[in-house]
């Protein structure tokens, strides 16, 4: 198993628990991610190794195929001189240096496919890192919406039951007595109103009286004298 895989199966299998046992998630996400970044970073690093790795197995092999051409052709020109020895020691050589290009050429495309592998292992978390980035404003969104509606509903046990009600009730009680004690005043200054128009159209009713009577008398009396 790679070292970029383990990471990663790190990352997918940590995510969940770290979300479930912290007090404060947001804070766990920018942690979260700030490890990411870390891993990341150590990843390059690695990737950037691995290259220089690649790159100097592949010069290795391609100065040692250059000396076993190069040894092949001096041996021609030695064959053509008829110098045989010359062209034999030249021959050998080339053997040397083809079994090291051999052996470089090898290790050069091993640790190139290697590398190949670090930098796709590379970009998958580059692109988990990236929509990790882009979910967490998902979930600080649900976080902060979780916390509100705890708090309403930590408020809302109470609701009801504590001294703002009751004031209310009193108040209310206070209200209710005062538009009672307000009727009763109003009523009892209606009654004495009619009471006074009462008595005062008594007396108007008996002037009229005395005065009818007053005057039929002195009609009465006029009569008479005629």
């Amino acid at each position: 198993m790679s070292l970029f895989k383990r990471i990663g199966d790190n990352i997918r299998a940590n995510i969940n628990s770290m979300l479930d046992k912290a007090e404060n998630p947001i804070k766990m996400l920018e942690q979260y991610l700030r490890d990411m970044e870390d891993d990341i970073a150590d990843a390059e690093v690695a990737v950037t190794k691995q290259i220089a790795v690649v790159k100097r197995f592949q010069k290795q092999y391609e100065d040692s195929q250059v000396m076993a051409d190069k040894r092949e052709t001096q041996a021609l020109q030695a064959l053509e001189q008829e110098r045989e020895d010359l062209a034999r020691r030249a021959l050998e050589d080339k053997k040397l240096h083809q079994a090291k290009a051999d052996d470089y050429k090898e290790q050069f495309e091993g640790s190139r496919e290697t590398a190949d592998k670090l930098k796709t292992q590379l970009r998958e978390m580059k692109d988990e890192y990236e929509q990790m980035k882009a979910k967490k404003a998902t979930l600080v969104a649900r976080a902060e919406a979780a916390k509100a509606q705890k708090e309403i509903n930590k408020v809302m046990t109470g609701f009801g039951k504590d001294t703002a009600r009751k004031g209310f009730e009193r108040m209310e009680e206070k209200v209710n007595q005062a538009e009672a004690e307000a009727a009763a005043s109003i009523e009892l200054k209606s009654s004495g109103q009619d009471l006074d128009d009462e008595l005062t159209s008594l007396g108007k009713n008996n002037n009229d009286v005395d005065t009818e009577l007053a005057r039929l008398k002195q009609k009465l009396k006029d009569h008479k004298k005629e």
